[in-house]
């Protein structure tokens, strides 16, 4: 089964024939030390490279071949960017229609819209999810003021004011975190980035920059292109679909693992360090959230229309599949709303 490859630490990744080869020094060894650690290719899916890694040119041409992306964040977790091989589903068709439904007004607007919707319908959830769990009345503020959020959105018909919306739904949201948790700890406080202000934020920064490569990864076997994006403007970034197919999952996948590592005390306060004036994970800290963010990838849950189990990662396939359909006009697109 192929699996994604994190590396941590500095060194060199190199092609060796069929296999992958990570060559790290010795930790406390001479310096001539290294120490070889070899994948073959067929069980890798995709790279993420946090440690400083020399590589080369060979080495891309290989992945490109082999249709692996790899993904590149800053020492503090901090999403670079990634190298994207060229595309092997290609599809000038649509690429026409997702151009046309950008730029037709009602048809970007009527995509931006449900994209916005199954965000702020999963909000609800997570909230709901906590209610059933003893916070009932402590939550229903906080579920009604998201709920009003929600309502507005079928009279809104701007892009602008849904992200405004959606804005205003999640900082509502964040209010019930510290209810959540009453861990102080991990006190939320605000919403805060580049650098993330507490730890609270730094773990759902952390988290957010992984979703968002996962979801490109999923896009890179689709006929979608990653270029254009209907929630979030399409403009000289480089891709845009994958930020708004992610707000779909954020509340599921992100925020329901941090609460869980946070509440069974798995994320601790030494797992944090102080940098660039912010707070962020330190190696050991990210090692563990990875580990944790691909169990919850791989975990399954029981799909109606296809009636067996699939994986969330699986799920973030079918939500694009469902948005080719609905570019095709074969099907409206439905984001996928949680029913637990």
């Amino acid at each position: 089964m192929k699996r994604s490859l994190y590396v941590f630490q500095g060194g060199t990744l190199r092609r060796k024939q069929n296999t992958l080869c990570l060559e790290m020094p010795v930790p406390d060894g001479p310096p001539e030390g290294v120490q070889r650690r070899y994948l073959p290719i067929e069980q890798v899916r995709e790279i993420h490279l946090f440690g400083t890694v020399t590589l080369n040119t060979k080495l891309l041409e290989f992945l490109s071949r082999q249709e692996i992306l790899l993904h590149v964040y800053s020492r503090y977790g901090y999403y670079m960017g990634s190298f994207y091989p060229r595309e092997h589903y290609n599809s000038g068709y649509m690429v026409l229609k997702q151009a046309e439904h950008y730029l037709d007004p009602e048809k970007r607007v009527d995509l931006a819209r449900r994209f916005v919707a199954g965000a702020v319908d999963n909000l609800e959830r997570v909230l709901r999810y906590y209610q059933n769990r003893g916070l009932k009345e402590a939550l229903e503020p906080i579920v009604d003021t998201v709920e009003r959020q929600r309502a507005r959105l079928d009279e809104l018909n701007d892009v602008e004011p849904m992200m405004q919306a959606e804005g205003q739904a999640r900082e509502a949201y964040y209010q019930a975190f510290d209810l959540i948790l009453q861990n102080e700890t991990f006190a939320f406080e605000a919403r805060t980035r580049r650098p993330p202000r507490n730890r609270l934020n730094a773990l759902i920064s952390f988290g957010n920059s992984l979703l968002y490569t996962a979801v490109l990864a999923e896009i890179y076997k689709t006929h979608l292109d990653p270029r254009i994006g209907f929630l979030h403007t399409t403009n000289f970034r480089r891709f845009s679909l994958h930020l708004d197919v992610a707000e779909v999952f954020k509340p599921l996948l992100v925020d329901r693992l941090i609460l869980s590592l946070v509440q069974k005390r798995q994320i601790q306060a030494k797992h944090f360090e102080e940098a660039l004036g912010g707070l962020h994970l330190n190696e050991a800290g990210r090692r563990l959230f990875v580990e944790a963010w691909e169990g919850r990838l791989q975990t399954t849950l029981y799909h109606r229309g296809l009636k067996r189990n699939v994986s969330y990662r699986r799920l973030i396939r079918l939500e694009l599949y469902k948005l080719e359909k609905h570019l095709l006009g074969e099907k409206p697109y439905t984001p996928f709303r949680s029913r637990w």
